[in-house]
């Protein structure tokens, strides 16, 4: 966001009114006149901003950022577009876009995650709406946002209701907005009728350790979670749709390229090898599986193309790279404990989705993590390892993943939910070594032996005493013993916790 989009009508407020709708000379406020409050400011604006048909329970929505079309129903917008949702399905809703006077301009199908609503809460730069501690990180966390950037949010956790979350020294403090008889307050003694006004004050006052509330935090924007509104279901697409790019990386199963589907989405193009004996009935029906399956820290599935050998798998790219190389490299070396936390939380986060949905990884790793812009980071490859790797697993191959495999994995082959949180804290030895290779010192035939005798990893240098017992919870030789992905989840994000959520 730009400085002249920071530019609100009249400087009483944070109001985003007057960049959607026109600038500040609609300001209908006399020259000179100012408020105590921005509820007022709005109140302004609103009129003529909104259509009459309505706010948000009219289905009316602006476009927070600007999205090309990518096939000939969906809509092209401007950020500022208003639009009337006639239909949501899923993550493609149908929309018209109209002017303010709420007359039709255009009609198509357009992204959910590029829309907010159009009340004036919602309309706030700094409003984010409902979102947990994790998505808030990866927008306030942004080098693009300086010293005392904030965002207000509504917390995903129960009872919790609106935190306002603020960036001191590129960390993140969080902060509880209690509300009661119409009345926000964050600390006892000081109460707002609105959280309009209750950031306005904290903008020139002083909150806990927090001088004061700078410029709203920059909004991160996000990806369409498929390639189009029309491969939602079409998940099988032909191979000349796609362009292969640079290599990014290469295994025993498959080969990793980055690539453009129509030259328009990037997209990472995974291109198995040694798949002679691949039942291809069931690779199919399992790729089918996992593209149902989306959370915010699980790698989109896009497509596959079968057609032909080599197969293709599609899915999105991240433009970091796997967390392994990412946490060797000059910028993942920098990064400080609460930052690694911050990343194992969201793979946790991720691997409590697949626990719920009973699906099982079977070869979770750092190099089987991704990373994105703001240390975004989502499981890659879950449910993969089953279909492409299995016979490596119950055999005697040497190819197996010893360091990362529970024991029951490698004596029976008995694959859990428990035996992906065995290699979760391996996963954790590895980001708090900052890609540091499990079992120093063992050789991968010595690693399952030493483990039944009871050895464990003593904790990394400097890795806090809490993170070492989560790690040491993992690796309970029995699996019942071990800890859920859904308690491992709470536990990471509350370790990082500062004033409240």
């Amino acid at each position: 966001m730009g400085e002249s989009e920071r530019k609100t009508c009249c400087g009483c407020c944070s109001s985003l009114w007057p960049r959607i709708f026109g600038g500040a000379d609609e300001c209908k406020k006399a020259e000179g006149e100012r408020t105590d409050g921005s509820d007022d400011c709005v109140a302004r604006y609103a009129p003529h901003a909104l259509p009459a048909v309505g706010g948000t329970e009219a289905g009316i929505y602006r476009a927070l950022w600007p999205f090309e079309a990518r096939v000939e129903d969906e809509l092209s917008f401007q950020a500022g577009d208003l639009f009337k949702v006639t239909s949501r399905t899923g993550e493609w809703w149908t929309a018209l876009k109209i002017d303010h006077a709420g007359r039709t301009l255009a009609t198509g199908i357009v992204p959910c995650n590029y829309l907010a609503g159009g009340e004036p809460v919602d309309s706030q730069p700094w409003f984010f709406g409902k979102m947990n501690r994790i998505e808030a990180l990866s927008h306030l966390l942004s080098p693009e946002n300086g010293d005392g950037a904030f965002l207000v949010r509504l917390s995903e956790t129960s009872k919790v209701g609106h935190v306002l979350s603020v960036k001191v020294e590129n960390r993140a403090k969080h902060f509880q907005i209690n509300q009661l008889d119409e009345q926000f307050c964050v600390e006892r003694n000081k109460c707002f009728p609105s959280l309009l006004e209750l950031v306005k004050y904290y903008q020139t006052h002083r909150l806990a350790s927090v001088e004061r509330l700078g410029e709203s935090c920059i909004r991160v924007k996000p990806q369409p979670k498929d390639l189009s509104h029309s491969t939602v279901d079409e998940w099988e697409l032909p191979k000349d749709e796609f362009t292969l790019e640079e290599q990014l990386g290469s295994g025993y199963f498959a080969d990793v390229y980055r690539g453009m589907w129509r030259n328009r989405i990037k997209v990472a193009i995974k291109i198995l090898k040694n798949f002679e004996s691949l039942n291809q009935q069931a690779f199919q029906k399992e790729v089918h599986i996992l593209k149902k399956l989306r959370h915010r820290h699980l790698i989109s599935l896009f497509a596959i193309c079968t057609s032909s050998m080599p197969y293709f798998i599609i899915t999105e790219f991240m433009m970091k790279g796997n967390l392994l190389d990412f946490l060797r490299g000059e910028e993942g070396s920098k990064l400080d404990r609460m930052s690694l936390i911050d990343m194992a939380s969201q793979v946790a986060d991720g691997m409590s989705y697949l626990e719920s949905t009973n699906s099982i990884h079977r070869d979770l790793a750092a190099r089987n993590i991704l990373v994105g812009e703001n240390y975004l980071c989502k499981v890659a490859d879950f449910g993969l390892a089953r279909i492409i790797k299995e016979p490596f697993y119950v055999s005697e191959d040497k190819k197996i993943p010893y360091k990362w495999s529970a024991p029951e994995a490698i004596s029976h082959g008995c694959f859990s939910n428990k035996s992906d949180v065995w290699s979760f804290g391996i996963l954790l030895y590895e980001i708090f070594t900052y890609g540091g290779i499990p079992y120093p010192g063992f050789s991968t035939s010595e690693v399952y032996g030493q483990v039944i005798k009871g050895y464990r990893m003593p904790a990394p240098p400097h890795c806090p005493p809490y993170i070492y017992d989560v790690m040491m919870s993992c690796w309970r030789i029995k699996p019942a013993d071990r800890p859920e992905f859904s308690d491992l989840k709470p536990d990471l994000e509350n370790i990082n916790r500062y004033e409240l959520e």
